[in-house]
């Protein structure tokens, strides 16, 4: 006996397998993150670490716009839940706004940092800025995928290729999304607490 699968099943299948490989990714890249801040509690104890080295003021402010990233993305998945289309468009817009006010904020941190006498590489630089350095342009690096997705989920939208009942490539960024800002804080709070 052979058994056909509705439409409803196969987007339904469809849907958690592609939540399954975006959690295995995300999983690989907290395993990657946790290999270099396990690095950089290992590199602390070195005699050439700076011990008072502040970070810039610029990640304090990034750390707030993405934030505000995670609430965009999170409002456009409930509007497009509602079949509000033109809320929908708006948040993933605004989300789209302040992921690259996100980026230019981290190089004004870089900036900073370069600005108060320490480099990141050659002769001049610290394992502190190294380390820095490493951490936040990985981070910056899956940033930059996550907006190339968001530009194809806002150009889905734009052609309206989300609704009520098809909100899988929303479902997919915003997780995506909010998994990068969570990521960042605590980056942010790592490196501000362990100095």
């Amino acid at each position: 006996m052979t058994t056909t699968m509705t439409t409803e099943e196969h987007k339904s299948r469809t849907a958690r397998s592609y939540k399954l490989l975006l959690l295995f990714a995300i999983i690989s890249m907290i395993m990657m993150f946790a290999g270099l801040t396990s690095a950089f509690v290992v590199s602390k104890s070195r005699v050439d670490w700076l011990k008072d080295f502040q970070l810039p003021t610029a990640f304090f402010y990034s750390t707030a716009v993405i934030i505000g990233c995670s609430i965009t993305f999170h409002l456009a998945k409930k509007a497009i839940q509602k079949d509000n289309q033109k809320a929908t468009t708006s948040f993933l817009l605004a989300t789209l706004a302040l992921g690259i006010l996100f980026v230019v904020l981290q190089f004004v941190g870089f900036g900073q940092i370069v600005a108060d006498g320490y480099y990141f590489t050659g002769a001049e630089s610290s394992i502190t800025t190294t380390f820095l350095y490493i951490v936040t342009v990985v981070h910056l690096a899956h940033l930059a995928g996550g907006l190339i997705a968001l530009l194809i989920i806002i150009y889905n939208q734009l052609k309206r290729k989300y609704n009520s009942t098809q909100t899988l490539g929303i479902e997919l960024g915003a997780m995506y999304w909010h998994f990068l800002d969570l990521l960042w804080v605590y980056l942010f709070l790592f490196l501000f607490f362990f100095k």
